[in-house]
């Protein structure tokens, strides 16, 4: 995407500010000295144009070439800069596993064909130049050959002026050859910078033409209060919010947001062809706790993905607060949701502004009081300027644990109804994990949560466990009901696995 932004819009600019000028110049010039041409002789001219002929057609061979490698060259530039991207972003990852000497031989292959597709483009493109040159040179030969013929067998001329052919004719005509040529060279040699400008035109426009996130939404989240037993719509915040439903017959009612999420028979796949959930069916009442549990990949992350319309389901039916979630705008549902991902995220800026981040008109007391809460607080204060001090690099200054302490600090500040909490805790040790889950505990007061965990130890208090295989629930039940059933959840808790 830095490809983009950088060489592609880069020679975009070129072609526009630089090469189409030019060409208009080389255009109007050529033109005009075409209609003098036409005025003192047509037969000189018929010369002139059989000579341009050729030298178009010697242009689209060679400059078809060099336009066929420039674009090369732009995807290769993209392809050299990502691998660039990555590899510095994972070079701790590569000293880990002694990968220099390989990622070495993987950037030489892909500079090399950035190597080859630029060499090539600037071979053809260089040669053209000479080669259009040299046919000028020679055009300018051959007529002046046609005009010494013409003077000396005093055939008549034809010509817009009606003038009779001379040498105050052929000499001028000369000149014109020349100044022809010229400009049909110059046009010639912008053809590669207004090739590479068309390319990276391309994809720019392919970018451009990426399908945005598709809204259809109309439900959306708003400050109630409570009026004689109904809710009401209001701007000032308030504790309470609801759905506002508009229907087609003009009325508008008000649902309060309770934070009741249910699935119902749900099917998706990330791609059509292969389907990652089968018939999951999920019922997660207001302030109820529910844990996801199973191996890599059996699902986990994809439904709360779907909860928060990150993708949308390909069949079966998910509602919020008996909300169909596609009638909800996005921007409104995800308001609703406090969010912690199993990959941190932190924002150049203080770590203030990063829990700020969860809600931006948060005070800096509700801030402070967020991270007190989920115990960020005492580490906070340890820092050199506090919660003033600065992050950037991804809060390349703190450790992984501090990190995910200011997430969870950052959704906490949010005070949603509905927590989705992916490998919340996973890189934190155990003594600040039972501190945080103290934290969290408290902050799941009253709210549905939804717990994504491999340690299963985070989970034995949840209402609801549910146990996902290969996309499909296998086992729900509290702690206690599955480990007496002595089933898959029994396994993952005990380590009591059978080798096959």
């Amino acid at each position: 995407v830095m490809s983009y932004y950088t060489t592609d819009i880069d020679t975009l600019r070129q072609m526009i500010s630089q090469s189409f000028p030019q060409l208009l110049i080389s255009a109007v010039t050529v033109l005009t000295i075409f209609s003098i041409m036409l005025y003192y002789s047509v037969w000189l001219t018929l010369v002139v144009v059989a000579g341009v002929v050729f030298m178009l057609f010697v242009t689209k061979k060679v400059g078809g070439n060099s336009a066929r490698y420039f674009i090369r060259q732009q995807v290769s530039m993209g392809e050299v800069e990502g691998f660039v991207e990555e590899m510095m972003n994972g070079q701790k990852v590569v000293k880990v596993f002694c990968h220099e000497k390989d990622s070495i031989a993987a950037f030489d292959r892909v500079n090399d064909e950035l190597f080859h597709n630029a060499e090539q483009a600037n071979t053809y493109a260089n040669t053209l130049g000479p080669i259009l040159n040299n046919i000028g040179n020679v055009l300018y030969v051959l007529v002046a050959l046609a005009g010494g013929i013409l003077l000396l067998t005093g055939a008549p001329n034809l010509a817009l002026s009606g003038m009779a052919f001379s040498n105050s004719i052929a000499v001028p005509f000369l000149n014109m050859t020349k100044q022809f040529a010229g400009n049909i060279n110059q046009v010639s040699q912008q053809v590669n910078a207004v090739v590479m400008g068309l390319a990276g035109a391309r994809r720019i426009l392919d970018l451009m033409d990426e399908r945005p996130e598709e809204d259809e939404g109309y439900v959306t989240l708003v400050n109630a209060r409570e009026k004689e037993g109904n809710l009401e719509e209001c701007a000032e915040r308030t504790d309470l919010w609801a759905w506002k439903h508009p229907h087609s017959d003009g009325s508008v009612t008000y649902t309060r947001l309770t934070g009741d999420v249910r699935l119902y028979d749900v099917d998706f796949g990330y791609t059509p062809e292969k389907t990652v959930l089968h018939g999951v069916t999920l019922y997660a009442e207001a302030g109820q706790k529910i844990a996801f549990v199973g191996a890599t990949g059996a699902g986990k992350t994809t439904i709360t993905n779907l909860i928060n319309r990150f993708y949308d389901i390909a069949d079966g039916k998910i509602r919020y607060d008996g909300i169909n979630i596609n009638k909800i705008k996005k921007a409104d549902l995800r308001r609703s949701m406090g969010i912690v991902l199993q990959d941190t995220n932190l924002f150049t800026g203080s770590v203030m502004d990063n829990i700020r981040y969860g809600r931006l008109d948060a005070t800096d007391e509700e801030c402070m009081k967020a991270a007190a809460l989920v115990g960020a607080h005492d580490f906070i204060t340890r820092l050199p300027s506090g919660y003033r001090t600065p992050l950037a690099g991804n809060g390349a200054n703190l450790s992984q644990g501090q990190r995910q302490l200011i997430a969870i600090a950052r959704a906490a500040v949010a005070d949603p109804p509905v927590m989705i909490l992916d490998e919340a805790t996973s890189s934190i040790d155990t003594r600040t994990e039972a501190i945080v889950q103290r934290g969290m505990d408290a902050l799941m007061q009253g709210r549905t949560v939804f717990v994504i965990a491999h340690r299963l130890s985070t989970v034995k208090n949840a209402d609801v466990i549910l146990v996902l295989e290969q996309g499909r629930i296998i086992e729900r039940g509290s702690h206690d009901d599955l480990l007496a059933e002595k089933g898959k959840y029994y396994q993952l808790y005990t380590g009591a696995f059978e080798l096959e």
